[in-house]
């Protein structure tokens, strides 16, 4: 009998190992194919967050009809805006060009006297042209080497041009051939599931489908209207820059802190340089304050809630350690594989509060009415 036990740890041993094995070649496989997945991802989400439209409108239609339909809704949400977007950023970026040596004045003529004035720190001496001209002869290959990276990025940034507009060119047709082929795709991977794991892993990826479903709709929708609120309202104090930084830091609202941040970093600089008086400061902090409001009482609530269930602290970290490993892409994995990771430690930490190791010798039907521990009540995240 104990000889039995033993073959089966040990069985369940090599079975883990194989798993384990087959994630890490898994994540090395896609580290060596990160620069080519992207379009792939990203088609990839926008199928995934098309098809219930599709699902929903099957059952009036053909698959195909429904796929060409939502297919189209998505082609035309995309030329508005383009056709809306484009011409504004152009001029706002235009304006960003013919502003920058107004900027460059600011900072060296008042700035800089400014921190030098309350830290003792001679920080223009530094940047004075004879000085630099002086640093870089006496560093000229130094000087060389950095030229030298320099030519050769220019030259292999025309590759990545062109690979860039090959990834936009094929991105339509992934997307829908992910929309037409989505149910059949997840059929497949559910067949190759082993059959004693199927209910668990099927529970799990119902889950992780629902909190992230749930998570990038509503967060595409908050950093949508908190855009356009950050232009309006810049664009009401007066900014020049003031819709681009706005837009901007619509953008980065998904990213904990680092949209309010932009708009009082960038908002503020810009009132400063282009006005220079309180007045206009504090309408950038008027606007950071609205929006911080409207995005905490009633964007984030209604629309996202607590559905990822992430720390701020966890989210910045999820998207940090995507780009360092992934680049781009492992930016738009990082919220979905992060949402999925905690819905994964969910399920571990339900599977350890049931076992040998944390229960010992405690009877189950103890354990379960025993009280939580402080902190269990939230999410593993």
């Amino acid at each position: 009998m104990q000889r039995d036990q033993d073959l089966a740890s040990i069985a369940a041993f090599y079975r883990r190992v194989q798993w384990t094995a087959l994630g890490v070649g898994l994540l090395w496989c896609l580290w060596l194919l990160a620069p080519i997945l992207s379009p792939f991802v990203f088609a990839a989400l926008l199928g995934w967050l098309g098809d219930p439209m599709v699902d929903r409108l099957e059952r009036r239609m053909s698959r195909n009809s429904a796929v060409v339909l939502v297919f189209a809704v998505m082609i035309l949400v995309l030329l508005l805006a383009v056709v809306l977007l484009v011409p504004l950023l152009e001029d706002q970026i235009m304006t960003l060009v013919d502003s920058l040596p107004g900027y460059r004045d600011w900072f060296v003529q008042t700035a800089l006297p400014w921190i030098e004035q309350r830290t003792g720190l001679q920080i223009l001496s530094w940047l004075d042209p004879d000085r630099l001209f002086q640093l870089i002869r006496e560093h000229w290959q130094g000087a060389g080497g950095i030229a030298a990276s320099v030519l050769g990025y220019v030259s292999r940034s025309g590759f990545a041009l062109v690979a860039w507009l090959a990834n936009i060119a094929l991105l339509p047709v992934l997307t829908f051939f992910f929309l037409r082929d989505w149910d059949l795709i997840v059929g497949r991977v559910g067949a190759l599931v082993p059959r004693d794991h199927y209910d668990t892993v099927r529970r799990l990826a119902l889950e992780a489908n629902e909190v992230l479903g749930g998570f990038l709709r509503g967060q595409l929708l908050v950093m949508l209207v908190l855009g356009i609120l950050y232009a309006l309202g810049l664009w009401l104090v007066g900014l020049k820059l003031g819709i681009l930084i706005g837009l901007v830091a619509g953008l980065l609202t998904f990213v904990p802190y680092l949209g309010p941040a932009s708009i009082i970093l960038f908002g503020g600089i810009a009132a400063l340089v282009q006005f220079g008086d309180w007045q206009h400061l504090a309408g950038v902090g008027i606007v950071f304050g609205v929006g911080q409001v409207v995005e905490s009482f009633l964007l984030t609530p209604m629309l996202v809630g607590d559905r990822i269930g992430l720390h701020p602290m966890a989210v910045i970290f999820a998207v940090m350690a995507g780009g360092t490993l992934f680049g781009f892409l492992g930016m738009l994995l990082a919220l979905p594989v992060a949402a999925v990771a905690n819905v994964l430690l969910r399920y571990a930490q339900e599977r350890y509060r049931h076992s040998r190791l944390y229960a010992g010798d405690t009877p189950a039907i103890l354990l379960d009415a025993a009280p939580t521990p402080p902190g269990d009540d939230q999410d593993a995240g």
